[in-house]
């Protein structure tokens, strides 16, 4: 027997697709597939508009479904925002620890690491806006997830540096969080220059400064 993946129903036993605003019809999708979609287009009016100036209105348009639909996944615009913050989050941890592990190589790692982020700050979909722009970084749930991305790059590095230094915990942490601030700082100045300086030559620029400052620190065997 081939089992199909569950769609959305409502309470009534209908599905709740309805026409969106213009009359085009959103296809029926698996949850995971439209939880996926309404994100998509979250990010996509979250990021034009902000978070106080979005409206659950003009998400479900973009995304072509009901206004229940979307509040069937996301009971409201912050639980919404705050699940487009962690998919954004987990996107660049990835992107950076996937960096960080790619070789042994401490030079590449730190050209690696660099161009990650960089890369993802340069991103055409602008996802970094929600995680370095937000109007809502006072919010506790927003900030204690924004700590937490900060706390587990820097200490994927600071893990590093103490491998191949045998520097205390407490030194190889603060040289952790120092090279994530110049990679966070930088990439996001960078962005300020309106494309006025390669973004490669960016990237290399901010490589050079920190493999020049932590080489220094020799490598224990």
């Amino acid at each position: 027997m081939v089992h199909q993946a569950p769609v959305e129903r409502s309470h009534a036993g209908k599905s709740p697709e309805a026409p969106a605003r213009g009359g085009q019809r959103s296809a029926r999708l698996p949850r995971d597939e439209r939880r996926a979609q309404l994100l998509a287009a979250a990010q996509e009016v979250f990021v034009a508009n902000g978070y106080h100036g979005a409206a659950m209105d003009e998400i479900a348009e973009t995304a072509h479904v009901s206004k229940p639909v979307l509040y069937q996944h996301f009971p409201s615009k912050r639980e919404l925002y705050i699940a487009l913050l962690e998919s954004q989050l987990s996107k660049l941890t990835d992107l950076l620890l996937g960096a960080l592990n790619s070789t042994t190589d401490n030079d590449e790692r730190v050209q690696a690491v660099m161009r990650a982020y960089f890369h993802f700050i340069a991103s055409d979909d602008q996802a970094h806006r929600l995680v370095f722009e937000s109007d809502l970084v006072n919010d506790p749930d927003v900030s204690a997830r924004l700590e937490t991305f900060n706390k587990t790059f820097a200490d994927a590095v600071a893990r590093v540096i103490a491998e191949d230094t045998k520097l205390p915990e407490l030194e190889s942490q603060l040289l952790g969080r120092g090279l994530a601030g110049l990679a966070h700082v930088s990439a996001r100045y960078w962005l300020e220059t309106d494309g006025n300086l390669d973004l490669d030559v960016a990237s290399d620029l901010i490589y050079r400064l920190a493999w020049r400052g932590i080489s220094r620190f020799p490598k224990e065997t």
